[in-house]
């Protein structure tokens, strides 16, 4: 079994569509041993718990980024875990954490790297950014973590256009439909080998 974890921030809207995957049988031999995170109420946890997944929340008050980066580590060590899935995770990964589950990291991050990408470029921020900047195509892009922010090798890209009435609310639903659709896809060539 392949088993992956998924580390979670926010809302949880691309791990609800790996479960929905996994539940429709479209993800045979992959596991998911459980879902963490680092915000006691992001909604990603309680999606995981009404769907039966095992959830570790971790507290990050008054420790370290190494700190709580081992702490969770021993959680996902623990779980046996071959592949560490971010998905909304709100946090930079310590050199130390990278290092110990090195090519086992992946992100998805909501625009094209390298053109908006880095430490202020999440959530809105960079629709607001591609809009800003009048581009005529958006997407997103799944990619190793590395010891920097974004700066990881590309593993996928896809694109989408964005129209001249494109809102940060509309060009998030056109890049998270990509990132529904795609992640699992890189999840499943992962347990292929």
């Amino acid at each position: 079994m392949f088993k992956i974890a998924v580390l979670a921030s926010t809302n949880g809207t691309d791990l609800q569509a790996i479960i929905d995957e996994m539940k429709a049988g479209k993800m045979p031999g992959i596991e998911l041993a459980i879902v963490a995170s680092n915000k006691q109420n992001c909604y990603a946890l309680e999606r995981a718990k009404e769907q039966g997944y095992k959830t570790a929340f971790i507290d990050p008050k008054g420790k370290t980024r190494e700190e709580f980066d081992k702490e969770m580590a021993t959680v996902l060590e623990k779980e046996k875990i071959d592949l560490v899935v971010l998905v909304g995770y709100m946090r930079i990964l310590s050199t130390e954490f990278v290092r110990k589950f090195k090519n086992k990291i992946i992100n998805v991050h909501p625009a094209l790297i390298p053109k908006y990408c880095g430490p202020s470029f999440f959530g809105a921020n960079v629709h607001e950014a591609v809009l800003a900047a009048k581009e005529k195509e958006t997407g997103m892009t799944i990619h190793y973590v590395d010891e920097g922010v974004d700066t990881g090798k590309i593993i996928l890209q896809k694109t989408c256009s964005v129209t001249p009435d494109d809102t940060v609310d509309s060009l998030k639903a056109k890049v998270q439909a990509l990132e529904k659709k795609w992640y699992t896809e890189v999840i499943r060539n992962f347990a292929k080998g």
